[in-house]
């Protein structure tokens, strides 16, 4: 008895996974302004988490007030006279809320760490209508911590 097996696929089977394969490649065009956006804004935030954190290092290692100086016009910070401009995607808002005594001006304020690891606090809203990325900064430990 012999028993006939097919090798290979059908006609049917080849047209039916082009077709798919197809399918995914004109779905992928429409979705990649949407992630190059979110891993910008993921990236400016994570950038920005860094700053504060050496900010609170400079100040517990030094033993001296450091100050992280934010402006949300001009999208760039500051600490110990180094700026860096935060790199994001034209849409993105940037939102920063910390204590009276350190807003400078309308587009301008600071977050201050002290030499005990405190800060004054504050918190710092980066994201558009899809992604919104929160920067916490505890006032009594100074801790920094991001949620989505």
């Amino acid at each position: 008895m012999r028993s006939h097996i097919n090798k290979g696929f059908t006609l049917i089977e080849i047209i039916v996974a082009l077709v798919i394969v197809g399918m995914i490649l004109a779905i992928v065009p429409l979705l990649l302004p949407n992630i190059i956006a979110s891993t910008k804004t993921k990236a400016a935030v994570r950038e920005l988490a860094a700053g504060l954190k050496y900010a609170r290092s400079q100040s517990i290692t030094k033993q001296k007030e450091i100050t992280l100086i934010l402006n949300v016009e001009k999208k760039f910070y500051q600490v110990n006279k180094r700026q860096k401009k935060l790199k994001l995607p034209n849409n993105t808002q940037l939102i920063l809320v910390t204590a009276r005594s350190e807003q400078h001006s309308q587009d301008q304020a600071s977050i201050r760490f002290f030499p005990d690891g405190s800060s004054t606090g504050g918190r710092i809203n980066l994201g558009n209508d899809n992604n919104m990325y929160s920067i916490d900064i505890n006032w009594l430990t100074g801790k920094i911590k991001i949620s989505p």
